[in-house]
């Protein structure tokens, strides 16, 4: 994002803040002609102010990097709590301009004292100091790899709701990808989780050999075959630099090498350019299906006092657990004699665990205390009830069930209301899916070296789920 206005204001912490943002008008009263020491009072909130789940997040060396995975892309925000540490990669991300201006605030310089009116009430504080960024080739980077992040940790993965999952090494492997291409972000402290080349790699190297394939079976001048082979030279160089081995990594280097000795030999390039017919789908659907366990189903009997779904909070549990779909908690109260029993279903990720896993459903009712279901897997569902008394009556005509799902110990507690910004996220998905499923047969590929990396385009995982038909979903 060239051009973009960038605000830097220092908390009384110390931590400067970094936000991007459209800034006030040239010529408005807030211009300042992007001089870093004048304040400007016009920063954009950016992210941090929406749920969790809305935000892509990076640890850097010395800071914390976020974006907005709703919107439109902006520059990231920026929490810098190590000034000498981020500078080896603020000037890179924002450019030379934001760099000194960071390094002038963190001194003291650049930020005054401004006061406004926020409902009606006089606040003061530091005032931002406005500085024009550049975007960079590193921030392109750095936006997909946090993207990427996120949808290992928030991609609504539903059968339900007919989004299909990421897998996860497919994924993983181009991670580990993007982190090698970035790794100025990071440095030697050991303190950033995000910069784990060699664990991903490690942990996802059982896609290599698909990868290999698919990369084979693709025309060679064409984009996916590029987006291919720039993740596949890329994990080469980063296992090569962090001194790993295996019988998938060699085979992968025997592949590349054979390719450079095949762009010599006209002769053979001719062979590459006919594809063998393949569907990326098909090469990791025996990996993304259902695993079927047994469990104790659920009691029938009883008169049926109240059923309704109930709140699918994704921040509650790890991913992988429930279905994504709004509707994927459902529920069932019952008069068993002089008991009352709630009986709660929830749809299971294509991925959860078949055991050993201690999700609960939480049950309110009429706002009372809560009582927690324990949950097991059965086939493709969570199954569990609970007795409700003294919760509710015998009498209760009309009582108000509140249902959710968590897990103890990960929880961090219900929050606000986010129905609208996960409808939002799987719109998200779906738009990312169609365009997935598009694959453009030429055109920039996200990390052609001729090109800077577009955040936006659609990761390989992407591309494996929108071409698996539903019957390898």
């Amino acid at each position: 994002m060239a051009g973009a206005d960038l605000y830097v204001t220092r908390g009384e912490d110390g931590t400067v803040r970094i936000t991007a943002g459209p800034g006030p008008s040239p010529g408005s009263p807030a211009d300042n002609g992007g001089d870093p020491l004048v304040p400007d009072p016009s920063p954009s909130p950016g992210p941090g102010s929406g749920p969790g789940f809305t935000e892509a997040v990076l640890d850097v060396a010395g800071a914390v990097l976020l974006w907005p995975v709703l919107g439109d892309p902006v520059l990231p925000v920026a929490e810098v709590d190590d000034v000498e540490r981020a500078q080896q990669w603020l000037w890179a991300v924002y450019g030379e301009r934001a760099a000194a201006a960071v390094r002038s605030c963190a001194g003291g310089e650049g930020a005054g004292e401004t006061t406004g009116e926020a409902a009606g009430d006089t606040v003061a504080g530091p005032a931002p100091a406005r500085v024009t960024g550049d975007g960079t080739a590193l921030a392109d980077a750095a936006a997909r790899l946090a993207f990427g992040h996120w949808a290992s940790r928030w991609w609504p993965a539903s059968y339900a709701d007919g989004i299909p999952a990421l897998e996860p090494d497919v994924l993983g492997l181009e991670l580990a990808a993007l982190t090698h291409r970035c790794q100025e972000l990071f440095d030697d402290r050991g303190d950033q989780p995000d910069d784990c080349v060699a664990e991903l790699i490690e942990d996802h190297q059982a896609a290599l050999d698909p990868l290999v394939r698919w990369w084979r079976a693709e025309p060679r001048s064409g984009h996916t075959a590029r987006h291919l082979e720039s993740v596949l030279r890329l994990i080469d160089g980063a296992a090569d630099a962090a001194g790993l081995d295996g019988p998938e990594l060699r085979r992968l280097r025997a592949e590349l090498d054979a390719d450079q000795d095949a762009d010599q030999d006209a002769d053979l390039d001719a062979d590459r350019t006919a594809p063998a017919p393949l569907t990326p789908g098909a090469l990791f659907a025996s990996r993304l299906g259902y695993t079927l366990a047994a469990g104790e189903p659920l009691a029938v009997g009883g008169r049926v006092i109240a059923r309704g779904t109930g709140t699918n909070d994704w921040r509650r549990y790890p991913p992988g657990f429930v279905d994504a779909a709004e509707s994927a908690v459902s529920w069932t109260a019952r008069a068993l004699g002089g008991r009352r029993r709630i009986e709660v279903e929830v749809v299971a990720h294509i991925a959860a665990p078949v055991g050993g896993a201690p999700l609960v459903a939480e049950v309110r009712v009429n706002g009372g205390l809560p009582v927690r279901a324990p949950l097991t897997r059965r086939d493709d569902v969570w199954t569990g009830r609970a007795d409700l008394e003294p919760g509710l009556s015998a009498g209760e005509l009309t009582p108000r069930f509140e249902v959710a799902v968590l897990l103890p110990g990960f929880d961090p507690g219900p929050g606000p209301e986010g129905h609208a910004d996960r409808e939002a996220v799987r719109a998200l998905v779906r738009d990312r899916l169609v365009s997935a499923a598009a694959r453009p047969a030429e055109g920039t590929a996200p990390y052609d070296a001729s090109a800077r990396a577009t955040p936006s385009a659609p990761f390989l995982a992407e591309i494996v789920a929108a071409t698996t038909t539903g019957e390898d979903y």
